[in-house]
């Protein structure tokens, strides 16, 4: 499965510093884009490991609802 995020990213000097818009705490830097991306995608799937191994298993749905406002 391919879940989609928003990569925020801005320069700092030399170096590109990145963060998950959805998934707060998932940061990183590089010298450049492509290789944030990557390190971006190394950290969530380190970040996921370490979850699976403490989070009890759980099949997660959503439902889409409308609300009156």
């Amino acid at each position: 499965m391919v879940r989609k995020f928003t990569l925020e990213y801005w320069r700092d000097k030399s170096w590109y510093v990145g963060q998950l818009k959805e998934v707060p705490g998932v940061f990183s830097q590089a010298k450049t884009l492509s290789e944030l991306e990557s390190n971006i995608q190394e950290v969530y799937q380190l970040m996921i490991e370490e979850n699976e191994s403490v989070l009890p298993k759980k099949t997660i749905r959503t439902k889409e609802l409308g609300i009156a406002v």
